[in-house]
């Protein structure tokens, strides 16, 4: 991308170039980020009255538009460009001589450090983290738009090259059931098979074995034939499950047929137990999902559970496996909190409702400060204890399995941390979960990290993530934007790619975005609990359940007066917008309240409605939260809101969160969610699946679950007038058409339906595990090199980092 400087160097745009950046000079800052570069090149395009299509269409504007980060310097000026998504390039500008070069990783990192005046070269030099050579020979996905589809990566190209022969798929197989069992029960092949070329040949003596039977005849009628010919149970339920599988053996495996790998593994049941890692704790059923800082997560890691749970008792069922005793086991694993406060994290095991064999299991944290570790921690604080924890977890695990775990799935920087150590020590799969990644949330977090380390840790969280998501054998996400952004957005796994932690390490490379781990798995919704609006309780199917639910909630939304609920309505029939969000900046609830405020149109349409955990200054959890419930005052006060909505401050349980969906959207309301930036949004499926035309923000996760103006509605919170026009324009048309609320209602319900349900997302996550797990036995050797330089990193890194933090709180 230097020959686009080049070109405007050459242009008559130079001057127009010199002059952007001496207005830029003016300012304090030396480095800016996209939204200033192009907010001050708009500014700059107005005050030389610069035609229309100058800020897009000239070489200038290309530039600016290709420029995610600027830095000035007394002579230089550095350009990070980023010309398509997943892609990144430097260059640098000899304003003094006009020249303009390409510039390497390194000279970028050492420019940013000095400009905060964290460069020391006296001191020697600072540890680079590079894992290039580790991807160098690994399958790599070439098209940008591919990324997030890994697992169909390794079902089509990878197994076309690496089974070039049916001899290999075979011995690989082979390998793969040899030897696995259940406790005391031997699956798939006893000992009358000793290699792949038997594998093949009895498999075909099974086939001829059963050719004659019908095919519903049980397993049991058949299973001593097939244990003389070397088959142990695991293969099916009936005939014609066995025979399905069987004839997997001999199907060639490449590109002429890339399903077979894929449907070979979805009837083999591979997973018996599984866990889960959330560890900072407060994880329990009905009201005791985590602090504002994890409710969301919390949420989404129970569900997961649940549901994946109930798909591994459904895969040993089709293999027939139930007969011989074998049960799948879905563990959450979280920490103990001796003072609980009243709720059960206190206790060692806890079932999981509506499930067979789940459970979350809860480990403390060892006693190196008891004023601490007795308590609940921010997950700010808990780094020292994880290393020790997963060491006791792995000691619970075995006990609780009777066994070791089959595949981790880690969740959140500590999560994935510890699911890194106990995949090493148990020598399983291991999945990494982040859905929110806190570099990209902070600007400058890792520049400024020594100023921001005794708040906030980013030292040994950045490191943390670098190791852990290296480490994954796969990486689950809810959406695209989470890996690579846009093209207007760096993704948050792509902020990882560069960046430096002044005077602690420089990363050239911290994340191969091509390589296939990455997949996109986004989570459900539960259609027990979260139901169109026209609908009976799946639980009373007279429905009466449903409309009590209803009535209460309606009066406690609208009317109901109580020292938790602040707004009395003048008009509590008009339609609502509804928000349910915890209170913190991102979520942006007091730009709603802005929004509602400044447009009269809004306020004569509807009532606003809002829900978080609590109203009441004093009851704040942490600074960022009262700080939140001020401004929330501030701007209702400011605007004379107190009889045109609703602020109810209690925390709900998860069917009646449900319930308050379709309370509004009875009434033909709407679903408004104005964060800054969402991750995902749990929220906006729950209220379309509602029936409740949403209007979510188009920064993150919404903007692909949303189709604008098809079912729901994209919104810019950063824009509130645009914010409030698109939503006033949405009721003109309701008015001119009375069935264009219910046309974007049934569309809203149609796609999350068809999307996202949790028994999809259990299936593919399986899917993915099981395949992942396999290519992990048949080419292990190949990813030993990287987790070693992981661990070399933890233990020359975090550890120390973590052992000084620890330091800090027994003192303290």
């Amino acid at each position: 991308m230097s020959e686009l400087v080049q070109a405007v160097l050459k242009s008559s745009e130079k001057t127009d170039l010199y002059e952007f950046i001496a207005q830029l000079s003016k300012d304090s800052d030396r480095y800016f980020l996209r939204n200033q570069i192009l907010q001050a090149f708009s500014e700059y395009c107005s005050d030389r009255e610069k035609p229309a299509y100058f800020f897009h269409s000239s070489s200038l504007g290309e530039l600016i538009h290709y420029t995610h980060e600027l830095i000035l310097d007394d002579r230089e000026i550095w350009f990070l460009l980023r010309p398509r998504i997943a892609s990144q390039e430097i260059c640098k500008l000899d304003r003094d001589r006009d020249r303009v070069e390409p510039a390497n990783v390194r000279d970028l990192l050492a420019f940013r450090d000095r400009l905060v005046g964290r460069f020391f070269p006296e001191k020697g030099g600072l540890l680079e983290i590079d894992v290039t050579p580790f991807y160098a020979h690994s399958p790599s996905i070439r098209d940008a738009r591919n990324i997030g589809s890994g697992l169909e990566f390794l079902n089509s190209e990878l197994s076309a090259k690496r089974f070039h022969e049916p001899e290999q798929w075979l011995s690989v197989v082979f390998d793969l059931l040899r030897d696995r069992s259940y406790r005391e029960t031997p699956l798939f092949l006893n000992d009358r098979i000793t290699n792949r070329e038997q594998l093949s040949q009895q498999a075909i003596e099974a086939l001829k074995a059963i050719d004659s039977l019908d095919p519903e005849t049980p397993y049991p009628v058949f299973e001593q034939d097939l244990r003389q010919l070397g088959f142990e149970p695991g293969w099916g339920y009936n005939a014609s499950r066995v025979r399905t599988v069987l004839e997997f053996l001999n199907k060639p495996i490449g590109t002429s047929d890339r399903a077979v790998l894929e449907a070979f593994l979805a009837h083999i049941p591979l997973i018996f137990n599984i866990v889960l890692v959330s560890v900072h704790g407060w994880v329990a059923q009905e009201e005791v999902l985590g602090r504002s800082e994890t409710s969301g997560q919390l949420v989404y890691v129970l569900n997961q559970a649940r549901h994946l749970e109930n798909q591994l008792q459904n895969e040993i069922k089709l293999a027939g496996l139930d007969r011989y005793g074998v049960r799948a086991k879905a563990i959450v694993l979280t920490r103990l909190i001796p003072n609980s406060e009243g709720t059960v994290c206190h206790q060692r095991l806890e079932k999981l409702e509506d499930t067979e064999n789940a459970w979350i299991l809860r480990v403390p944290f060892r006693e190196f400060n008891a004023n601490l570790t007795q308590n609940w921690l921010s997950k700010r604080e808990i780094w020292p204890y994880l290393e020790t924890f997963a060491l006791d977890a792995q000691t619970e695990l075995v006990r609780e399995f009777e066994g070791t775990p089959d595949a981790i799935l880690g969740n959140y920087s500590d999560g994935n941390l510890v699911a890194f150590l106990l995949s090493r020590q148990f020598d399983v799969p291991y999945g990494h979960i982040a859905h929110v990644l806190e570099k990209p949330r902070y600007l400058f977090s890792n520049l400024y990290w020594q100023d921001l380390e005794e708040r906030y840790h980013f030292s040994l969280q950045f490191t943390a993530d670098t190791i852990a998501m290296n480490a994954a054998d796969f990486i689950l996400t809810s959406t695209y934007q989470e890996i690579v952004g846009t093209p207007d957005t760096v993704g948050h796994y792509e902020s990882y790619k560069i960046f430096t932690m002044p005077e602690l390490y420089h990363v050239v490379n911290g994340i191969e975005l091509f390589d296939p781990k990455f997949n996109l798995v986004p989570p459900g919704v539960d259609e027990s609990i979260f139901f169109p609006y026209f609908e009976t309780d799946p639980v009373g199917a007279d429905g009466d359940r449903e409309r009590t639910r209803r009535d209460r909630l309606k009066s406690l939304l609208l009317t109901r007066e109580d020292p938790d609920i602040f707004g009395k309505l003048d008009d509590p029939d008009k339609p609502a917008m509804l928000a349910i969000a915890p209170l913190t900046a991102v979520k942006n609830l007091s730009g709603l309240v802005e929004c509602f405020g400044r447009s009269p149109g809004l306020q004569e349409r509807y009532n606003l409605v809002f829900l978080t955990r609590t109203i009441h200054r004093d009851r704040a959890k942490d600074e960022e939260e009262k700080a939140e419930i001020e401004q929330l005052y501030e701007a209702i006060a400011r605007y004379a809101l107190e009889n045109k909505l609703r602020w109810v401050g209690m925390r709900l349980t998860t069917p009646d969160t449900g319930g308050v969906y379709r309370a509004i959207a009875e009434n033909r309301g709407i679903f408004v969610h104005p964060a800054r930036f969402e991750a995902f949004g749990l929220t906006t499926i729950e209220a379309m699946i509602s029936g409740l035309p949403t209007f979510a923000t188009q920064f993150g996760g919404p903007s692909e679950i949303i189709q604008d103006g098809e079912n729901g509605f994209s919104i810019d919170p950063t824009d509130l007038e645009a914010m409030a026009r698109k939503i006033l324009d949405f009721s003109d048309r309701c008015d001119a058409d009375p069935d264009y609320w219910s046309e974007i209602s049934q569309r809203a319900i149609e796609r999350v339906r068809a999307k996202y349900n949790w028994k999809l997302h259990a299936k593919h996550v399986l899917a993915i595990a099981k395949t992942y797990g396999f290519w992990r036995s048949a080419a292990k050797e190949d990813r030993e090199a990287l987790l070693r330089y992981m661990e070399a990193l933890f233990y020359a890194i975090y550890k120390p980092r973590a052992e000084r933090l620890l330091a800090e709180h027994c003192q303290g």
